[in-house]
This record gives structure tokens, C-alpha cells and sequence, in this order.
């Protein structure tokens, strides 16, 4: 490692070590129900890559809070601590929903932060009618796709403290904001923010989301890797949620291997790779934590930012 090195990297084997005695919470069922669609994450890489994981985050964590306690000490200030916000940055695709309810269950089960939220920034997106207004719906997914304001609005409210801070609900099924729905965050020790954009910069004279981060992760991959995962799983939603009837995207059900291949390819290709290259990859190293995944979609090494 070269004296300017950002970051330090660690092989899996490496990384296994750092778990110390951190405890394995976790059974083989509620796995399961953690996993995504075609994830196939196992306790195996639990014990050595998020176990871990988690023990940084929780020395993280009560850094964090005996800082703001200096902060509140020298203010004279007796409040509540601040939650602790950890960003989740990564493609479609790649992964970043399991590990995000994966930390979520696990770091839960610490005594020093029982009360974890999540929150997916596809609840900040607009609403398919504005989308469509502004002629963007082929661009759903990218920066502008978001309501960046609202997002922003919500985490600086949740940081600041707020007993009860309400975000929009979105559906998969349904491929759009659920009208009237609500979801209420109160006063989490930690609330996790995942999404594509998480790690972007902000627009001069405004603060970025992760401006409130306390830490972020990314999940990473090689692109191929990843339209590999995309072209799978897409097949597999065709043959599940797919065929529900208020599935948005219920026509796609009766396309045949071949055309369900091709089409997934050409989104891959006109929309979700585009959106990696451009606005994704490029905020990477922005975070404090880098997950590397190989073609198997394990983690093959990762990478902690030291400065």
C-alpha cells in the first residue's frame, strides 16, 4: 500500500479475521427471507464478510456518538443523540437491497443500536405521471428521475432529530409511488438511506445527501457481472412477479426465452448501464467502504477508506 493510498484493501481472508468474536444472530431461515430475487447469499459469507462488517460499523457507531456528546457537552446541550446514517450505494442489480436488509437484521441485534430503520430512495422517486410529463420515463432511475429536495429533506429531518419523519411508499409491483401511502421513521439509533444516487454531489450552494452520512457503503462489480445478474433475475421475475396481474410489467410474462433475453439486454444496455456509467461508478469513491463482488456474486475483497 503506497504512502497516498485513500484506501486500504483486504482480501476475503483477510477480512474473515477482522470479525473477531462478533457473534453470528443469524439462522439459515430468516436469511432466506432477507434474500433477494436470484441472490445467492449464504451464512457462509454472513460469517465472513458482513460479521465483520458489522463490528466496524458498531465501533463506528459509539465513535460517532461520543463525539456529538463532546459536541452536546461544550453546547450545553442535554438532548437525545443524533441517529447515526449509513448510506448504501451500488447498480441494479448488484445486490444492494439484501446487504441492506441483511445490516438492518443484524445490526439490530447489537445492545448499542436496537432501533435500525431502512429507507430505499425508489420511495423519493417521481411519481410515474411527472415522470411521464417530463418526458423522462425511459431515464427512471437516473438523478433526475428523483425528487432530490424531498430526499434530502427527509434524511436532514431524521438527522436533526425529529420524533416522527414520514417518506413516500413505492411499489415494485406496481412500478410507481403508491398515492397516500406513508412510511413513518421515529427516532432510529441508525437509519440506513440505499439506493443508486446516494453518493452523489450536490448542486452548487446545496448540500449532498451523503452530506448526513455518518458512513456509506458501496457494492461493486465488474459491468459484465452485473448484466449477467440483471438478464437472470429479470428471467426470473418473468416467471413470478411478472405474472401477477397488477404487475406493471404483467405483459412481459408471455415473452419466450429468447425475447425475454434480448429485451432484457437492450434495458440493460439503453438504461441501467448507462445510468452505472455515468452517474454510478463514478461517486464509488466517495464512500467509506467499497464491497467488491465476483462473478458468483460473493465478496472478493473489500476496501476501507483510511483518510
Amino acid at each position: 500500500m503506497a504512502d497516498g493510498d485513500v484506501y486500504v484493501e483486504f482480501s476475503r481472508a483477510q477480512w474473515r479475521e477482522l470479525r473477531k468474536n462478533t457473534p453470528l444472530t443469524l439462522t439459515e431461515a430468516e436469511l432466506t427471507e432477507l434474500r433477494g430475487v436470484d441472490d445467492p447469499i449464504d451464512l457462509d459469507e454472513v460469517t465472513e464478510i458482513y460479521l465483520p462488517l458489522t463490528r466496524l460499523l458498531n465501533l463506528h457507531f459509539t465513535g460517532a456518538r461520543q463525539r456529538g456528546a463532546a459536541v452536546s457537552t461544550f453546547l450545553g446541550d442535554d438532548g437525545p443523540p443524533p441517529p447515526y446514517v449509513l448510506g448504501l450505494a451500488g447498480s441494479v442489480a448488484v445486490g444492494k437491497s439484501t446487504t441492506a436488509r441483511l445490516l438492518h437484521t443484524l445490526l439490530a441485534r447489537w445492545p448499542e443500536h436496537p432501533k435500525v430503520a431502512l429507507i430505499t430512495t425508489d420511495s423519493f422517486l417521481h411519481p410515474n405521471k411527472i415522470l411521464a410529463e417530463r418526458d423522462i420515463m425511459h431515464r427512471k432511475g437516473f438523478p433526475e428521475s428523483y425528487d432530490r429536495r424531498a430526499l434530502v429533506q427527509f434524511v436532514a429531518e431524521v438527522k436533526a432529530g425529529r420524533p416522527e419523519v414520514t417518506a413516500p411508499v413505492y411499489s415494485h409491483l406496481e412500478y410507481d409511488i403508491i398515492p397516500g401511502a406513508e412510511q413513518v421513521i421515529r427516532s432510529p439509533d441508525i437509519l440506513i438511506v440505499e439506493g443508486l444516487n446516494v453518493l452523489q454531489p450536490a448542486p452548487p450552494t446545496a448540500l449532498a445527501l451523503n452530506d448526513y452520512f455518518d458512513f456509506s457503503i458501496y457494492v461493486d462489480a465488474r459491468v459484465e457481472d452485473i448484466r449477467d445478474w440483471y438478464v437472470h433475475r429479470f428471467h426470473k421475475l418473468r416467471r413470478t412477479a411478472f405474472e401477477d396481474p397488477k404487475s406493471y410489467f404483467r405483459h412481459l410474462a408471455a415473452l419466450s426465452e429468447e425475447e425475454a433475453t434480448e429485451f432484457a439486454r437492450d434495458i440493460w444496455r439503453d438504461i441501467n448501464e448507462r445510468n452505472l456509467v455515468e452517474n454510478i461508478v463514478p461517486t464509488r469513491d466517495r464512500a467509506g467502504l467499497i464491497l467488491h463482488k465476483g462473478p458468483d456474486h460473493s465478496v472478493t475483497r473489500v476496501r476501507l477508506r483510511r483518510i
